[in-house]
C-alpha cells in the first residue's frame, strides 16, 4: 500500500510511524513535537523559503557552538524555554529557594576553594562579601553542602570570554559549607551585561528589536545529601533590567541588597577593608523524594 503525501495525511502518517518507539516517554515527547510542529506550519502558513532560513539558523546555531560557549542554551534561554522548563519542574517545598536558569556559562569545573576565599582573582570593582547558610525547608543546618558558585566580573564578562585577560577559574569557586552549613567567600559586586550577541541569538534579537542584558547576579547550584540540588540566582537589588532580563530569569526571592556595611571587626573577621558591600543568601533546600 502506498502512502499519500497530502497535507492533511502527512502528520497521521508520522505519528503513526512513532507507535513502535520501545521507550515511552521518548514516544511521547516525539509525538507531541510532531503535532506542534506540524500545527505550527500550518497556522502560520510556513514557506518554504521560510523553513531553509530556520534550518540555516539552527545550522549557524550549532557552528557556534565550541568547548566555551554554548549557543544553544543562549537560543533556549532567549525564548524563555529554559525558564519554562526550569519552573515546569522546580516546583519547591514551601520556603525552598527557588530555582532558575543554568545559563550558558557553567563550562568550566570550579576550582575547589577555602571557606572565605577571593574569588576574584583580578581585584577589581567594588569589594563585597556574600554570606549565608545551607540548610533544610525544616530549618536544619546541612554541614558539609556543597555551593559551587561563578559570576562575571565588575565589567560584566566571565573568565572563558576573556583568555588572556581574566586567568582560568576567575569568578568561580567550590566552597563546602562548615559545620554549621554556613558559607562565605569574597568577590566583586558584579556587573549588568549583555548575553553574547555576535552570533546568531545576537542577530535574533537585533532582529525582534531586544536588548541583550542580564541584571548583575551571581550563580548558586547548592547539593546536600539526602536534599534535592538546586540551581539558582542571587540578584543585586536595584540593578538595571531587574523587570527586563533578556533570559526571563528573575524571580523577587532572589533579590538581595548588597548593603554596604560598616563594621571594622565584621571586615577584619572577613579580610576585606571598611567598609564593605555585604549580602546574604541563605540556599534552602527541600528534601528528596
Amino acid at each position: 500500500m502506498t502512502t499519500d503525501a497530502t497535507g492533511a495525511g502527512i502528520t497521521g502518517q508520522v505519528l503513526a510511524s512513532l507507535r513502535g518507539t520501545a521507550d515511552p516517554r521518548l514516544g511521547e515527547l516525539l509525538t507531541g513535537l510532531v503535532r506542534h510542529l506540524h500545527d505550527f506550519a500550518r497556522e502560520t502558513r510556513l514557506t518554504q523559503e521560510e523553513w531553509n532560513r530556520a534550518i540555516a539558523f539552527l545550522t549557524a546555531t550549532g557552528q557556534a557552538c565550541t568547548d566555551t560557549r554554548q549557543e544553544f542554551i543562549l537560543l533556549s534561554d532567549v525564548l524563555g524555554l529554559s525558564m519554562l522548563v526550569e519552573t515546569l519542574n522546580g516546583d519547591r517545598a514551601a520556603g525552598a529557594t527557588e530555582s532558575t536558569v543554568l545559563g550558558p556559562f557553567h563550562l568550566t569545573e570550579s576550582p575547589v576553594r577555602a571557606l572565605g576565599d577571593d574569588i576574584d582573582l583580578v581585584g577589581g570593582g567594588e569589594r563585597c562579601v556574600v554570606s549565608g547558610r545551607v540548610r533544610s525547608a525544616d530549618g536544619t543546618p546541612l554541614p558539609g553542602a556543597v555551593v559551587d558558585v561563578w559570576q562575571a566580573d565588575d565589567k560584566g564578562y566571565y573568565d572563558v570570554q576573556q583568555p588572556g585577560v581574566q586567568p582560568a577559574g576567575n569568578g568561580r569557586g567550590l566552597f563546602t559549607a562548615d559545620a554549621e552549613g554556613r558559607f562565605w567567600f569574597r568577590t566583586c559586586v558584579p556587573a549588568a551585561y549583555p548575553i553574547p550577541t555576535d552570533g546568531p541569538v545576537g542577530g535574533l534579537l537585533r532582529a525582534t528589536g531586544r536588548h541583550p542584558y542580564r541584571p548583575a547576579h551571581i550563580h548558586f547550584i547548592a547539593t546536600a545529601e539526602s536534599h534535592t540540588p538546586v540551581t539558582t540566582h542571587l540578584f543585586v537589588a536595584g540593578g538595571d533590567y531587574l523587570d527586563s532580563d533578556a533570559v526571563f530569569a528573575v524571580k523577587r526571592s532572589l533579590v538581595r541588597d548588597f548593603a554596604e556595611t560598616d563594621d571594622p571587626a565584621l571586615a577584619r573577621e572577613f579580610g576585606v577593608p571598611n567598609p564593605f558591600r555585604h549580602a546574604r543568601f541563605d540556599l534552602v533546600l527541600e528534601r528528596a523524594a
